[in-house]
């Protein structure tokens, strides 16, 4: 391997790309047999590319119509709809092929033309459709969010696309306060008014549970959330009532809820993209109000904020209640049954994240780790067997002495949730709370679990093959599927490409940040992703360092990789070393050519959070 200076760069500039000299370079020549993951990462992204043309073609129509039959609801409406397409521009970023993103612009268009036609009778929510200014009328954040997953990482892959920007401000504006027409943000308390809102405003009344469910439409459906899934088709005027009753104690609105959290995705991106420094002021006032209300708490993230500020504001004082929040048991008269649904990791992860990701504070990860401190003290051993809490307050059918207290202990980890805190601090005392055995890619990043990639690889690649045949096999026609029932047959899989390749980490959740150690771009082809060709693997993560091994499949012609220290350029690199050194880099960047049948593991030396995101490829900064 030789390394060149950007001076040098520009001497050699016929071997690089005009787009790429300026950058520092490194090459690499020396010859690498193709490793087997290598060949299974490049086939995984030809695998999803080709599944996710195939499932456009025949689950789109060609206004980008979902073939399903639409409704406004939570249970099976806009939300989920357009969650069918959640990874696309994810698979896209990674390497997949430009259809993949330009298939997602057809069904984003088509969906909101689509939902925009809706109209209901028993709520208002939708009565003129369910989108206003292309954003969702009014919905929680736990789905919204699952809807936008595509969306808010779609500026990884088309940063410069002028009406993904605009609408990325737009919505943002709904909520930083600038347009008080809006209502959903309070910047005298800094809250976000109800656990209902979006672009009509936030709803400051009681939900109803025709918000939740909407109207019922004629047919008989999958109803996914019913106890017999997918096994039978069932009358959905018959079983509307039992819908009903699912959502008779979701009605909780008014006030702030950690559910909103998420609503901080759209000022990160938002500044990401644009660099207007309103965006990233509001988030970060709004997160720190929420510093605030978990300090008060000893700890404890709360589920609810009154209209005046205060803890439990809706709730006398109790800000454990509200709808999603810590004190969630309810009866689910559609299951009929007691359920509880505590979604405190759902949005305050990816919210706090933000933080960290907007400053390289990590005050903001302190307030996650406090939270899981305060849930991993509550540890219980049954039977040989390790139990955490998953609920807090009143425990409805379950002992209570009259002062609110963990409840409802199961044998869960919170792996994922504890992997993403280690992530972001890389210290030695948060790795060790993982159990490894949840965690493979953790424990592959620590020696411990070598064969992780191939089998990870060849997981993924039978789902793509499974999935195709349910998709082959579905007898199911568009009068008979609603918009969750699509969710289980789309293909598309990226967890694993997106461990290997950028050191990146997505938990269990539904709402999406890519907190990433690298990212990729092709110069040639003037996009992001992995070139044609090249397979890369991260080996190794430190808190200044990433090792990762980039090698080039095509025997006969040299490839160009420019490889970026971050998701959203956040970390710099400040030095290469291989078999040659390239010292006292500051370079949010680097170019990488690879000569034919050429590969090397490389460490990157690295400044963590020591850069504003950015969202522009490199050769535009």
């Amino acid at each position: 391997m030789t390394v060149r200076t950007p001076a040098a760069a520009l001497l050699g500039a016929a071997l690089l790309s005009c787009s790429s000299a300026t950058l520092p370079s490194v090459e690499v020549d020396t010859p690498m047999a193709p490793p087997e993951w290598a060949l299974l990462e490049r086939a995984l992204l030809d695998e999803n590319s080709r599944a996710v043309e195939a499932f456009a073609d025949r689950y789109l129509d060609e206004r980008g119509y979902l073939l399903h039959t639409p409704r406004w609801g939570t249970l099976d409406g806009p939300d989920d709809a357009i969650e069918t397409f959640y990874n696309w521009t994810l698979l896209h970023t990674l390497g997949g092929s430009d259809s993949v993103l330009e298939l997602y612009g057809k069904a984003l268009e088509g969906h909101l033309q689509q939902y925009g036609e809706i109209r209901t009778e028993l709520t208002t929510l939708a009565a003129e459709g369910a989108y206003h200014e292309e954003f969702i009328t009014q919905s929680d954040w736990f789905h919204t969010a699952e809807g936008m997953r595509a969306f808010f990482l779609m500026g990884h892959s088309d940063p410069e696309n002028e009406q993904y920007v605009a609408r990325m401000e737009r919505f943002a504006r709904m909520y930083t306060g600038e347009d008080p027409s809006y209502g959903n943000y309070d910047p005298e308390h800094r809250i976000i008014r109800s656990i209902w809102n979006g672009s009509r405003g936030p709803m400051l009344r009681r939900a109803t549970v025709y918000d939740w469910v909407g109207d019922p439409v004629p047919g008989r459906f999958h109803l996914l959330h019913n106890p017999a899934r997918t096994t039978q088709l069932l009358d959905l005027e018959e079983w509307y009532p039992r819908m009903l009753a699912h959502c008779d104690e979701y009605l909780d609105s008014v006030g702030d809820n950690f559910l909103n959290l998420a609503a901080t995705l759209l000022g990160t991106n938002a500044y990401a993209l644009t660099g207007k420094e309103k965006y990233r002021d509001w988030t970060l006032d709004y997160l720190d109000a929420w510093k605030e209300r978990a300090a008060e708490t000893g700890g404890m993230i709360p589920s609810n904020v009154g209209l005046d500020g205060t803890l439990g504001g809706e709730h006398d004082g109790q800000w454990w209640k509200g709808t999603y929040g810590w004190n969630f048991t309810i009866f689910d008269g559609e299951l009929e049954q007691i359920a509880h649904r505590n979604y405190f990791t759902a949005a305050s992860f990816q919210g706090f994240a933000n933080g960290l990701l907007l400053t390289g504070d990590s005050s903001y990860i302190d307030v996650l780790r406090k939270q899981m401190d305060l849930v991993l003290a509550e540890e219980r051993i049954e039977d040989g067997q390790r139990l955490l809490p998953t609920m807090y307050g009143d425990p409805r059918g379950y002992a209570f002495n009259g002062e609110p207290e963990f409840y409802r202990f199961l044998p869960m980890t919170y792996s994922d949730r504890l992997a993403e805190i280690y992530l972001w601090s890389m210290q030695p005392s948060d790795l060790e709370r993982i159990p490894l055995k949840d965690e493979p890619w953790i424990a592959f990043l620590q020696g411990e679990d070598p064969g992780y990639p191939l089998r990870a690889m060849q997981a993924d690649s039978m789902h793509i093959r499974q999935r195709l045949d349910m998709m082959r096999n579905d007898e199911t026609t568009a009068d008979t599927r609603l918009a969750d029932y699509l969710l289980g047959i789309m293909p598309a899989a990226t967890d694993t490409l997106t461990q290997l390749t950028t050191g990146g980490y997505f938990a269990s959740g539904r709402i999406w940040v890519l907190h990433s150690r690298l990212r990729y771009f092709d110069p040639q082809r003037r996009r992001a992703g992995l070139p044609s060709d090249v397979a890369a693997l991260v080996h190794e993560l430190g808190e200044d360092f990433v090792t990762v091994t980039l090698v080039n499949l095509n025997e006969a012609e040299s490839r160009e990789v420019v490889v970026q220290a971050g998701g959203y350029a956040e970390h710099r690199f400040t030095a290469i070393e291989g078999a040659a050194d390239l010292t006292d880099l500051d370079a949010s960047a680097v170019s990488v050519l690879l000569a034919p049948g050429a590969g090397q593991r490389l460490t990157l030396q690295m400044q963590r959070y020591a850069a504003m995101p950015d969202l522009s490829f490199p050769w535009a900064r």
